[in-house]
């Protein structure tokens, strides 16, 4: 309720806001915090370094899905075109040699997302364990 001055003929009402109880919270947090900010000590965060990064593929099996859905499996420098049910078995037929192996799997970007969901959810079905994006960064 604002305060009411009289001066002289009349009554009239101050619109301003009282700024004191503001300043008076604002100066008892600084307070707070200042006290509180040299107690709170510094968490270590560890970060993997070079000799504890998880170990590189020994072979990068690569799927890519062209603007047509069609699906091309490339290993080391060759390439055979698949479909959606025979895919699972040619990557355990690559995947048979090499004990760590990664499949990545490259799509166009016109492709419905669709296509790439089922074609990870195919290969995880299997038993597949590492299914990965390929990502292209723009320009």
């Amino acid at each position: 309720m604002p305060s009411l001055v009289s001066r002289g003929r009349g009554r009239r009402t101050i619109n301003e806001i009282n700024m004191v109880p503001f300043i008076d919270v604002m100066l008892v947090l600084l307070i707070i915090f200042m006290v509180t900010a040299p107690l709170i000590t510094p968490s270590m965060i560890d970060l993997p370094s070079i000799g504890k990064a998880a170990k590189q593929p020994d072979q990068v099996i690569q799927i890519v899905i062209d603007k047509n859905e069609a699906l091309v499996l490339k290993v080391k420098d060759k390439s055979s075109p698949l479909s959606l049910q025979t895919v699972v078995a040619a990557v355990k037929q690559a995947q048979s040699g090499a004990s760590n192996s990664a499949v990545v799997i490259s799509a166009d970007r016109n492709i419905k997302y669709e296509a790439v969901v089922r074609l990870m959810d195919t290969l995880q079905r299997a038993g597949i364990a590492r299914v990965g994006l390929s990502v292209q960064l723009a320009n």
